[in-house]
């Protein structure tokens, strides 16, 4: 399996992004789509990416591609994969999601159905098996549509990426750890920068920028479903994975990172959150309103989720809340900005039109990633912190 293809799916508008943090583990991307990219590697390629990437939801084992405009079309080609290969004697497996974008075959429940009855008939032929005690390990399958190319993966992970394990308990609409992660990397921020969200809510920005910071691989604390494939991979290939990660970790780092909120339950999740991603040590949080956001430091970031009125908030409030959102910006002269809403009014009641926005699905809410960029520390700066050791 040293040439194999794994997809990785992502949020809609990251993609780059995700190219990016696969190809710094050093892997070769085969292709990007809509909402996931293909790379290839051998199986260190799906522990490493299952531990290291950030900004993926799960990844799968391609087991095959093809056309398909016919049911019977799509039941011969999925027999024709090579099953046995992946899937053992006592294998659990199923089809767990099919999804159907601009094709002839759009039914989710027909696809799944038929996609589980010619991997049956594959593997009975060659196991010559007519039951299957699926007693073992767990294959769930995945099925993509596009344009009548049918792409079809086996789930690596389990739990979506996202789940790091540190936020059993969130805030009202909190926005998924590899999302927050995934936006702040779309940033110029560095760990020896100042970071601020005004509304934290359970604290998912300030926690992915100190896991960033601190370079804490985001999977190395939960569980994946591959770790039971022993007739695919040993258990050794995922504790070098999880060495590997403990190596580069340094949570010593010095940091100035804050998370704010208006309500103080809501800072106390935070807190809990930040304990239990290890990282509390890196972040302040403060129990405040936006209107009293303010720093004594120049050229630091904010990154940020306000409410959006959908889910938080009554229509009726959110011009007052972006109101002095934007009136507390302006008094950080020399600070840039970044907040990701759903607010059509946004830069209205902001105050300032944004240098740039990025249109983002989080979840099924179409949004915009709107960036407030402030100028640039000067070159005396860079170089004093160049020269003590510091990064910009």
């Amino acid at each position: 399996m040293e040439n194999t293809e794994w997809i990785a799916p992502c949020h809609f508008g990251l993609e780059s992004v995700l190219k990016r943090e696969i190809q710094d583990l050093g892997y070769e991307i085969v292709q990007v789509d809509d909402g996931r990219v293909t790379f290839r590697g051998g199986t260190d390629a799906m522990c490493r990416a299952n531990i290291f990437l950030r900004t993926a939801e799960r990844i799968l084992l391609k087991a095959g591609s093809f056309q398909a405009e016919t049911f019977d079309e799509l039941f011969e080609r999925t027999k024709e994969l090579p099953w046995e290969i992946y899937i053992p004697r006592d294998g659990k497996f199923w089809v767990t999601k099919a999804a159907s974008v601009k094709s002839r075959l759009f039914s989710p429940s027909d696809i799944q159905s038929i996609v589980k009855k010619a991997m049956v008939e594959r593997l009975k032929r060659k196991y010559h098996m007519e039951w299957f005690p699926e007693t073992g390990a767990s294959y769930p399958v995945r099925v993509f549509l596009k344009k009548d190319i049918v792409t079809i993966g086996i789930d690596t992970t389990g739990v979506s990426l996202h789940k790091r394990g540190y936020r059993p308990a969130a805030g009202k609409a909190p926005i998924a750890e590899n999302l927050a992660a995934a936006l702040i990397m779309l940033t110029p921020w560095k760990k020896d920068r100042i970071l601020v969200d005004p509304f934290c809510g359970s604290g998912t920005f300030p926690i992915e920028a100190a896991m960033i910071a601190a370079n804490i691989a985001p999977g190395m604390n939960r569980s994946f479903t591959a770790e039971a494939w022993s007739n695919l991979i040993g258990k050794k290939g995922w504790y070098e994975a999880i060495n590997e990660a403990q190596d580069m970790m340094n949570d010593r780092v010095e940091t100035d990172i804050q998370g704010y909120d208006i309500d103080g339950d809501v800072i106390r999740t935070a807190r809990k959150n930040a304990e239990g991603a290890g990282v509390d040590h890196l972040i302040h949080f403060q129990q405040r309103p936006v209107k009293e956001l303010n720093h004594p430091k120049k050229y630091g970031f904010i990154i940020t989720n306000p409410p959006y009125g959908e889910r938080l908030e009554e229509k009726s409030a959110l011009p007052g809340i972006y109101g002095e959102f934007g009136e507390a910006f302006r008094r950080l002269e020399t600070w840039s900005a970044y907040m990701i809403t759903s607010y059509e009014d946004a830069e209205r009641y902001f105050g300032r039109r944004a240098d740039k926005n990025r249109k983002i699905y989080n979840g099924m809410i179409r949004t915009y990633f709107y960036q407030f960029q402030g100028p640039k520390p000067p070159r005396h700066n860079k170089n004093k912190r160049e020269n003590s050791g510091e990064q910009e």
